[in-house]
């Protein structure tokens, strides 16, 4: 079967250190353009397909007649398109894809606020049922192998009782991501912690299960950081459908150093750090520890190959779903508008995507 020709959208950091690099590893994936705003930027993600690799054309915004997004979208040897662009800009390029009967693997999150993210969807289901194109939203921790682990062992120790979660870090003006214009002046809500936040909400979705989704929560947010505007820091108490409570404390902008998933159960507790799980049975003197450590990876490139099997397969992959998407973009809506609101309660809607 031959690969899936795709163009790759944007030429940004993470296209250069990710996409690429996993486009180029799947034997089901040939790259045979890329496209960028400037004609600059999409020569130097250019530089990283090697000699020996087919040809790659180059489009930009910048390149006059034939070399527009549109012109990439009318070709036939291209099947589907990996899109890394601003947030604000990306759904826009998501149906214009879609409309054009491309299959799309789309950087998370899928919007920059729940409204937009549904009605990218209902647009999503309308044309694809003419055009039969999919829609992939690209979350990569699902594709880390700790936390699906981590999720199967609290499956065994029975009823979750309660969680916490912590991840401090500090967003330095030196970061490379820091220093990229739409995220040191955010047009969305909630900054960085809604542009990298995501990852954790999806991480603890993940964890938690259909029989845990967060049902209602509380927040406090706060700018600790001038540099890191509107906000920074999320403070939330969430309780799932089941009962259980649990806290969520994170922030880019701290001087303290931490990233560690606790789920309690019954009879033990998970502790999740991505690449390292371990799990306690028991308690106290009578507790069993095992620990799992797996090798370091982004999950990018297990992604981009599950996204090009599910396209030559014609059954989209269940982790990639724009409606998981959704939950995760909902679930830090929720906690960044509770601090908006000074901890009012925020209802949850779309948690029973799992």
């Amino acid at each position: 079967m031959d690969p899936v020709g795709i163009a790759i959208i944007g030429g940004g950091i993470f296209v250069k250190e990710q996409h690429i690099p996993a486009a180029l590893e799947s034997p089901l994936v040939s790259i045979k353009a890329i496209w960028s705003r400037s004609l600059k930027t999409a020569e130097e993600a250019a530089k990283l397909i090697p000699a020996s690799a087919a040809p790659v054309d180059l489009y930009s915004s910048d390149s006059g007649s034939g070399k527009s997004y549109e012109d990439i979208l009318k070709r036939v040897d291209i099947n589907g398109v990996i899109l890394a662009l601003p947030i604000v800009d990306q759904p826009a390029y998501i149906e214009k894809a879609l409309a054009a009967g491309k299959h799309v693997l789309a950087e998370k999150p899928i919007a920059k606020d729940v409204a937009t993210a549904v009605k990218l969807i209902e647009y999503y289901k309308q044309v694809s049922a003419e055009t039969n194109a999919s829609l992939a939203i690209a979350e990569n921790f699902r594709f880390v192998q700790g936390w699906a682990y981590g999720a199967e062992e609290v499956k065994k120790l029975g009823k979750v009782t309660g969680f916490v979660v912590r991840m401090n870090s500090m967003m330095e003006k030196s970061n490379k991501y820091y220093n990229t214009p739409w995220r040191t002046v955010p047009q969305y809500q909630g900054g960085f912690l809604l542009d990298g936040g995501v990852h954790f909400t999806a991480a603890l979705r993940k964890l938690l299960g259909k029989e845990n989704a967060i049902e209602s929560l509380i927040a406090q947010t706060s700018l600790v950081s001038s540099h890191l505007p509107p906000v920074d820091s999320i403070n939330a108490v969430l309780k799932t459908k089941s009962g259980a409570v649990g806290s969520y404390i994170t922030s880019f902008g701290s001087k303290m150093q931490a990233f560690d998933f606790h789920i309690e159960c019954e009879k033990g507790v998970v502790k999740a750090e991505g690449v390292k799980v371990v799990t306690v049975r028991g308690v106290g003197k009578d507790a069993v520890e095992e620990e799992k450590v797996f090798e370091k990876s982004s999950g990018v490139k297990e992604e981009v190959h599950a996204w090009a099997e599910s396209i030559l397969s014609g059954i989209p992959n269940p982790n990639q779903t724009p409606e998981l998407a959704l939950g995760d973009l909902e679930l830090m809506e929720r906690m960044l508008t509770s601090g908006d609101q000074d901890g009012a309660r925020q209802k949850l809607e779309y948690q029973h995507f799992v």
